[in-house]
């Protein structure tokens, strides 16, 4: 079974978004999500099965190999050979509470590091020829003399500290949302066939912890973890800031746009945006830490179906990213004890998503061998 760019050809509802953010207006129009191809997964099934190999051989592998071909709707799948990064930076007003082993000045400082390619994903990203892009979402500084096109997107200056506030307003989600869906847009026409949710910003584990508990109706002890490596007495600080997070917008759940500017904030709903017209265009995305998790948990619920179309990089040391991939059904192909965030954990992975299309195109199957 062979199929064609599912990406340029992936009929679309609710595009309005990325046009919208285009237009400078904030009109967001949730999409409507179309499953990755049954037809392809059964193809890769089977094919999987008649490999030159033991019955259940290839494990974990095996089953990427499935996934990637119902994404692309075709068996077997092509190797993924635009791989394509973006990290959405932003400041999480809640670091004043001592949430973090870090002050908020390393944020624009990472950003620098990463245009100057200096950071861990940069690295990553040279070495296993990932396309990299940072964006200023709502990084608390000016970035003076950080190109221009980092900034294009930027919405606003940090966030409010969610225990006792929104961390932005109704109308600057909604603009993150446009601008999000605008730059897998922009993603998926430079040729992105695999696309890579990445994350920047110091206190961004706690509302990624406070999205993740009020989701899905958690004690703040169960989702709550270091982060960048607090010791005791922060994290039983940063605990009691994710409750008084968690207790003031639970009634806001039922509307994961509202819980977005009240627990999340701006750098969360552009990725969550991203995360949706990325699923609507018919083109996967590894997920790295926490972050892009609680991300991807809200985006499914603003269009329900976005996590079949999303695979988990790692897993992360942080408690509520395992419990939110079990409830996005995600296994995460690598457990190695990061917690570095960037989007690190996903492009780490990115070699066994193309060793899994490999697998499946280029082994001879056993009727071959037997024949």
């Amino acid at each position: 079974m062979t199929g064609g760019d599912t990406a340029a050809t992936r009929a679309t509802v609710g595009g309005t978004a990325a046009a919208a953010a285009t237009a400078g207006t904030t009109t967001w129009a949730p999409a409507v999500i179309a499953p990755p191809s049954a037809a392809a997964r059964a193809a890769a099934h089977d094919r999987l099965a008649g490999l030159a190999t033991p019955a259940g051989a290839w494990g974990r592998l095996g089953e990427l190999a499935v996934w990637l071909s119902a994404c692309q709707d075709r068996c077997p799948p092509r190797v993924p050979a635009a791989v394509r990064a973006v990290v959405f930076a932003g400041d999480h007003g809640v670091t004043v509470r001592g949430v973090s082993a870090y002050p908020a000045a390393v944020t624009p400082a990472m950003v620098r590091t990463i245009v100057g390619g200096g950071a861990g994903i940069s690295v990553l990203c040279a070495v296993h020829d990932v396309a990299l892009r940072v964006l200023d979402i709502s990084v608390d500084d000016e970035l003076t003399g950080v190109p221009e096109a980092v900034r294009a997107h930027k919405i606003r200056r940090g966030s409010g500290s969610i225990d006792v506030e929104d961390a932005c307003s109704a109308d600057e989600v909604r603009r993150a949302l446009a601008a999000g869906a605008a730059v897998a847009d922009e993603e998926i026409a430079a040729g992105a066939d695999l696309l890579v949710s990445g994350d920047l910003g110091i206190g961004n584990t706690t509302p990624a912890a406070a999205l993740i508990g009020a989701v899905l109706g958690l004690d703040a002890d169960l989702v709550t973890g270091r982060g960048t490596g607090v010791d005791d007495i922060a994290l039983a600080q940063k605990a009691s800031v994710v409750r008084a997070a968690v207790d003031r917008v639970a009634p806001r759940v039922g509307d994961p746009v509202d819980l977005l500017a009240a627990a999340g904030g701006a750098d969360f709903a552009a990725a969550a945006g991203f995360l949706v017209r990325a699923a609507e265009r018919g083109v996967p995305v590894l997920l790295d830490g926490v972050i892009a998790v609680a991300q991807a948990l809200v985006a499914d619920r603003i269009a329900p179906g976005v996590a079949a179309w999303c695979a988990a990089g790692h897993r992360s040391t942080e408690p509520a990213q395992s419990l939110a991939l079990q409830a996005l059904g995600l296994v995460p192909l690598l457990d190695l004890g990061m917690r570095l965030g960037e989007g690190t954990g996903a492009v780490a992975a990115v070699p066994l998503v193309r060793s899994a299309a490999a697998i499946l195109g280029r082994m001879a199957l056993l009727a071959d061998v037997l024949a």
